[in-house]
């Protein structure tokens, strides 16, 4: 373990994704200024439609177009105007972040939503979600893990001095295994889908991608050991909805990074943001409850909100990721 190299610098923060807001460039630049070490790409989900988790991961698929249809994201028979919408926005995030990054040099991240999620989300055109037909979910498995290694390319490309890194949002991973994803009517659920299958569908992305692969989850109950074992780099987590440390001991033992959701994502009643001596205090009481060296904290872990800020002001947004950014400096100086 102690010489295992992590894809992001000693003392690390970095954001989850979402930020409020439509300005694309000046969210960029609140990335670029609060985040040095590890900045990600932003997402505004106020732009609407095409903007939102799935509308926006949904764009990425090759050869497997998609639509809006009842305010549900659907696969459709041939690319329109929704689908065109999507990529659109994505462009023009990528060529904001080719103008100001064009002279950044070191890691970077890029979130999509993963093929559990989709699966879950996605509609098909006869009704229900793809996640019913097995089939279905091969499908969009292997049109996600071809559209993503084209996006991580096309990042590349505008930043060619960064190092891209991939981070696979499942915020509904646990409940695809549990089967507690409901059907359209509300009165039943989908089947349970198997560990394997869904390993080897997060494995499947991964190994298309060929870059260090988060996978995030702000949920309870993540896979940690399914997570691990599909090749991802690490895992990023709301440290509040971690109640057994054994499977995440276990997963950090066996090499897996944590990105530690350690701030709230939105602002507390008072109103003011932790400082970062309360965030660094998140960090490290979970490191020594966990029982490992202090010397490996700063290299195994990123520091991050507790997960996207879509909804926190612009004000506290710059005082959360200050103070994740602070946070990060504190460890790594301890």
């Amino acid at each position: 373990m102690t010489d295992q190299v992590w894809p992001w610098p000693r003392g690390a923060a970095t954001g989850v994704g979402s930020l409020p807001g439509t300005d694309v460039a000046e969210a960029q630049r609140i990335v670029l200024g609060e985040l040095p070490a590890l900045p990600h790409l932003p997402e505004l989900p106020a732009r609407g439609p095409g903007a939102d988790l799935v509308g926006r991961s949904a764009g990425l698929l090759v050869e497997l177009p998609v639509e809006l249809y009842a305010a549900r994201w659907r696969i459709a028979p041939r690319p329109g105007r929704d689908l065109r919408r999507a990529r659109d926005l994505m462009e023009r995030d990528l060529d904001q972040l080719a103008e100001q990054a064009e002279e950044y040099a070191g890691p970077i991240k890029v979130q999509a939503a993963g093929p559990l999620t989709l699966a879950a989300a996605l509609e098909l055109p006869i009704g229900g979600r793809m996640l019913r037909d097995p089939g279905a979910v091969r499908d969009l498995t292997g049109s996600l893990a071809e559209g993503l290694r084209t996006h991580v390319e096309a990042v590349a490309r505008r930043v060619p001095r960064a190092s891209v890194l991939l981070q696979l949002d499942e915020p509904s991973l646990p409940a695809v295994l549990a089967g507690r994803i409901r059907t359209e009517s509300g009165l039943g659920t989908y089947r349970a889908m198997e560990t394997e299958v869904a390993r080897t569908a997060l494995r499947t992305v991964v190994e298309a991608v060929a870059v260090p692969t988060i996978v995030h989850c702000c949920a309870p109950d993540v896979p940690l050991e399914l997570v691990r074992t599909a090749g991802a780099v690490a895992v990023a987590l709301d440290l509040a909805q971690v109640t057994d440390l054994d499977p995440l001991g276990e997963a950090i033992d066996a090499g897996l990074g944590l990105l530690a959701g350690a701030a709230p994502a939105l602002p507390p009643p008072a109103g003011r943001a932790p400082t970062s001596a309360q965030v660094a205090d998140q960090v490290r009481q979970l490191w020594d409850r966990l029982g490992f060296p202090r010397t490996r904290l700063p290299e195994q872990v990123v520091v991050t909100p507790a997960c996207g800020l879509a909804g926190a002001t612009p004000r506290y947004v710059r005082e959360v990721l200050a103070a994740c950014r602070d946070a990060g400096r504190r460890l790594a100086e301890e």
